[in-house]
């Protein structure tokens, strides 16, 4: 009960404050993410911000492995560290229902800044709470989705193609299907190159904070697999652990049984790419915020390298969701000035300079543009990829969920105990417990 006395007193304050935002005082505002390329990009365009506000800005950046544990005790400890927060979308849910983050539809309809001008699928990914409900506690900040990149200059080595003619009796393009994936992945593993020995695919496999279930979602959604009955809510078995589910699980183990480099049975983000731009493999899955430094690399960049959209299944034509939305922490001290960086970051002219720095905007004025696509190499299979999006759970117990799937999944594909359908009929218990324990069930 204080925790929602205290954020509607807040919020009942920050409403009184925000026309007064452009009067207020100078403010110290520290905006919190992750340590990445894109919070770079951030840092420079929030120069702009701090010309025309006169707040200043400080930042904190935490390194992936480490970012959910350290900003989620943050929140949960009632720090004040934070003013604004790029949070991960599955925070959304808890930090809403715990009061950690400031509801922003009043404001957003004192400032005429409407979600209807953002990618559908990363306002009900990074803003809603709960799913479905026009109730909102963040803006679009950065959009991102699983996708693929190439060695595209192999691919057009003319001596490969014609080999991989023979061999399957197609060219070596761009896969459509997950089997035409698997298949370059297979053409290529241990295939010497320049002489060098390379692989086929540096794939998601990490089991100690997200990162196989980031992977494996790739395959499991676009060959059946649900998260609960669409028709009812929470309802699980036959649609997490369905025979389709289980097919999409067995195809990502096959994945990495024949196709992946030698000690690649931990691996995230950071390790497919050293492991791309190193030259080791040909297809690299990771997040599309890789694609701006993968382009501008000395070694694999320009026409050395393509992008594609994770390729369709038996059972559909999806891709995991990442990115973030920012959030004004209820925490904070400063509210007044971080909701004007929140109005300020909204405007398209700041939107469309984020985009040149690197950052991902989900602004539709910015994708939607008609010089958008041919901006950058990447940028059509960015506008392909957020088209098919599905996102894991956001629900306020998600980290249970997280760990008990990380678990089950990470030792059928990598440590190849049990079977697939062992493991997701297993999941749906853990899952099922979880949810009985929130009063969901």
């Amino acid at each position: 009960m204080k925790l929602k006395f205290a954020q509607t007193a807040a919020s009942a304050a920050i409403l009184a404050g925000i026309g007064m935002a452009g009067q207020a005082q100078a403010a110290d505002l520290t905006l919190c993410w992750a340590a990445w390329d894109p919070a770079n990009a951030l840092v420079e365009l929030s120069k702009d911000f701090e010309k025309e506000s006169g707040h200043n800005m400080s930042f904190e950046f935490v390194p992936w492995p480490n970012f959910a544990d350290r900003m989620l005790n943050e929140l949960n400890s009632g720090g004040q560290l934070c003013d604004l927060l790029i949070g991960d979308s599955q925070w959304i849910g808890g930090a809403a229902e715990n009061g950690q983050y400031v509801k922003l539809n009043d404001f957003f309809e004192q400032e005429g800044i409407s979600m209807d001008d953002f990618i559908p699928a990363t306002v009900a990914g990074y803003s809603e709470w709960p799913k479905g409900t026009p109730n909102y506690w963040a803006l679009p900040a950065f959009g991102d989705v699983v996708g693929w990149t190439y060695r595209k200059d192999w691919f057009e080595r003319p001596e490969l193609r014609q080999e991989f003619q023979e061999k399957y009796g197609r060219e070596l393009a761009v896969p459509k299907t997950l089997d035409e994936l698997k298949d370059i992945a297979e053409f290529f593993q241990n295939r010497e190159i320049d002489g060098k020995t390379v692989y086929g695919a540096a794939i998601y496999t990490e089991r100690g904070s997200e990162g196989i279930t980031m992977g494996v979602t790739n395959a499991l959604y676009n060959y059946g697999f649900e998260y609960a009955n669409p028709d009812k809510p929470y309802e699980l078995e036959g649609f997490v652990n369905s025979a389709e589910a289980a097919k999409g699980l067995e195809f990502y183990k096959e994945l990495y049984d024949c196709c992946t480099p030698p000690g690649s049975s931990d691996w995230y983000m950071s390790e497919d790419i050293d492991a791309y731009k190193s030259g080791q493999v040909a297809l690299q899955m990771n997040f599309a915020f890789i694609w701006p430094g993968v382009n501008a690399d000395p070694n694999v960049g320009g026409d050395k390298s393509g992008y594609f959209a994770n390729p369709e299944g038996p059972g559909g034509h999806f891709a995991q969701l990442g990115g973030q939305g920012i959030s004004v922490v209820a925490n904070s001290a400063n509210k007044d000035a971080a909701l004007e960086y929140i109005k300020w970051f909204a405007q398209p002219e700041v939107q469309k300079r984020w985009w040149q720095l690197g950052g991902y905007s989900a602004l539709k004025a910015v994708v939607e543009d008609p010089g958008f696509a041919d901006s950058q190499p990447y940028a059509q299979t960015f506008l392909d990829s957020m088209a098919i999006v599905k996102d894991f759970w956001a629900e306020p117990a998600y980290a249970s969920l997280l760990l008990a799937m990380q678990d089950h999944v990470h030792d059928y594909v990598i440590a190849g105990n049990g079977t697939a359908q062992e493991a997701l009929d297993k999941l749906v218990e853990d899952w099922t417990e979880i949810f009985e324990d929130e009063g969901k069930l």
